[in-house]
């Protein structure tokens, strides 16, 4: 039985998975311990709790556990890894690259360090969003001291050339962070063979809690050191100060866990659906998919629709879908959006541009729904005087 409305939002965040919510309910109110506390139980069970997650979360990626510092969520992160990196190697220089779509909380770092002193280059993309590695490799300096690219975008799913990047990271000697919130859980993640020094994700775009993220940061191989960017008991290796949340930190374990087993399987089945989705809208005519078909996440289309008015198309149907206009922490401003201004879209069309992000909870009936409701709703637009 269909239930209304539609979830097909996932990239903005995921519903807690009950596997998840289950493995966090202790932590609430049983062993309800700080994991800092080093003289009890109560706090022994905590930092067990804690530990296991490290481990999960570590095996997800491809990391040690030692390297996993626990966050607030991927803003969090983001801004540790930049802000650190700045200060920590502010004697070697003030440069920092990255790209013209990144997510805000790169972009917004980065534009925050101007104001302290660093150069920031930002790497145009093409019209499938992506940025150029011989121009990467031309943009880099002696006082370069970060190179900052997104995993996968998170309007588009576009991956990013991630290993040949960390390739040319490692040959210049300069430090590869990438955010890659959108990727890990739902693509193959390997910090080592992809060449990434510093990772950012968030539990909640993986089935797990709201509130709580990780940092990968790289401990040999190159050795990468940070500047704490919040001051206190020195908890997580000194890096990020702070009670843990235990058990915030126990659901993004078993959500990484449950990641890893089921990637595979998941990655096909969303990758049909969203298929079915996207040639069903793209038979009506004047549809686009904004990004690179060839290489992206297997849940996310991006579809612009011509002879179209993207308000008047999205309350003809989000009443009973929900879908995103932008990224969830954009998509609230009345203008279109940067990334797909980025990649060549014009006005019209980035106004009239949509993301449907698929998830583990989507059903095909669900997507019969969606194809057959934004079919109308662009037939009887299009119909109109508006567009004749």
């Amino acid at each position: 039985m269909l239930i209304l409305p539609v979830y097909f939002d996932n990239n903005a965040t995921t519903p807690v998975d009950p596997r998840v919510l289950a493995a966090m309910m202790p932590y609430f109110t049983e062993a309800f311990g700080n994991a800092a506390s080093r003289h009890h139980s109560f706090g022994w069970a905590a930092a067990e709790a804690v530990s296991f997650a490290r481990e999960q979360v570590a095996a997800l990626i491809g990391a040690d556990p030692s390297e996993i510092i626990f966050t607030s969520g991927a803003t969090e992160s983001d801004n540790l890894a930049i802000k650190g990196v700045f200060d920590m190697y502010a004697g070697k220089g003030n440069h920092i690259i990255t790209c013209a779509t990144e997510h805000k909380a790169v972009l917004d770092t980065c534009a925050h360090l101007q104001k302290q002193g660093a150069e920031v280059t930002y790497l145009p993309v093409n019209s499938r969003g992506l940025i150029d590695p011989a121009a990467l490799d031309a943009a880099i300096r002696p006082a370069t001291v970060l190179i900052a690219i997104m995993y996968a975008n998170n309007e588009t799913g576009t991956i990013m050339p991630v290993r040949e990047i960390g390739a040319i990271a490692k040959k210049h000697g300069v430090p590869f962070f990438s955010d890659a919130t959108q990727a890990v859980g739902k693509i193959p993640v390997d910090v080592l063979a992809d060449g990434v020094d510093l990772l950012a994700f968030s539990a909640h775009k993986m089935y797990g809690p709201k509130g709580v993220g990780a940092l990968y940061v790289r401990r040999r191989n190159p050795r990468i050191r940070l500047t704490p960017q919040m001051d206190g008991g020195g908890h997580e290796r000194g890096m990020r100060s702070g009670t843990l949340n235990v058990p915030g930190i126990a659901g993004l374990g078993r959500a990484a866990a449950i990641c890893q087993t089921e990637m595979e399987a998941e990655s096909r089945r969303l990758s049909t659906l969203r298929d079915k989705l996207e040639t069903g809208l793209l038979a009506l005519g004047r549809v686009y998919v904004n990004g690179n078909p060839d290489y992206r996440l297997p849940h996310v289309t991006n579809l612009s629709f011509g002879r179209t008015d993207g308000q008047l198309l999205l309350s003809g149907f989000n009443k009973n879908i929900a879908v995103s206009s932008g990224s969830a922490c954009t998509s609230a401003l009345p203008e279109p959006s940067y990334v797909l201004k980025a990649m060549g879209l014009d006005d019209e069309l980035a106004y009239a541009s949509f993301r449907f992000s698929l998830g583990r909870f989507t059903t095909e009936e669900q997507v019969d729904y969606c194809l057959q409701s934004v079919k109308e709703t662009v037939i009887k637009l299009r119909s109109s005087d508006l567009f004749v």
